[in-house]
């Protein structure tokens, strides 16, 4: 059965590209303008978003090397403590809001200090699978449609994330 699976991952992307191919080449439709046009409208939109990224990575990286995400952890640790959330968790929770491979590179020092197999190692990785970096898709895709207020979007975020994080620690200490 492993192998059958293996063999349709492998298949899956081939297959679909073909099959994109063949319904253009069928319908008579100009796949390559279409293709071309599709790219101009991608550098497009990312040439429009391009300053808010920067910002937010800029961002990011002085909070890290400011020692400001320890200021965080320590302001956010009393109600972190209330989840019974290990206050270690905090700064990468806080920056995976803003950026995942800032976030990254804080899950490689849990890693190192805690260990992949332990409880914080493993809570982390399952947070980071089960939350979304907040703030850069909301610049990006509000950013990209020219959109300025985004009403709802935060507060809403926020708590998929809290519960994102309730579920991961559900699921990791069973």
């Amino acid at each position: 059965m492993g192998k059958i699976m293996l063999y349709v991952s492998d298949a899956i992307i081939p297959g679909v590209f073909f099959v994109v191919i063949f319904a253009a080449v069928y319908k008579k439709t100009d796949i390559f303008g279409d293709f071309i046009n599709g790219v101009k409208e991608g550098f497009d939109v990312t040439l429009g978003i391009l300053p808010t990224l920067i910002g937010l990575m800029t961002a990011v990286g002085i909070l890290r090397a400011s020692g400001g995400l320890d200021i965080i952890g320590n302001v956010l640790a009393p109600a972190a403590e209330l989840l019974k959330l290990p206050k270690e968790l905090v700064p990468l929770i806080t920056v995976k809001m803003f950026s995942s491979s800032a976030a990254v590179g804080l899950l490689l020092d849990i890693y190192k200090s805690f260990g992949p197999d332990s409880y914080i190692g493993m809570l982390a990785s399952v947070i980071l699978s089960s939350s979304e970096t907040i703030f850069y898709t909301i610049s990006v895709y509000l950013g990209s449609l020219g959109i300025r207020k985004s009403r709802y979007i935060v507060p809403g975020a926020l708590v998929a994330t809290l519960a994102g994080i309730i579920g991961s620690m559900i699921i990791v200490s069973r």
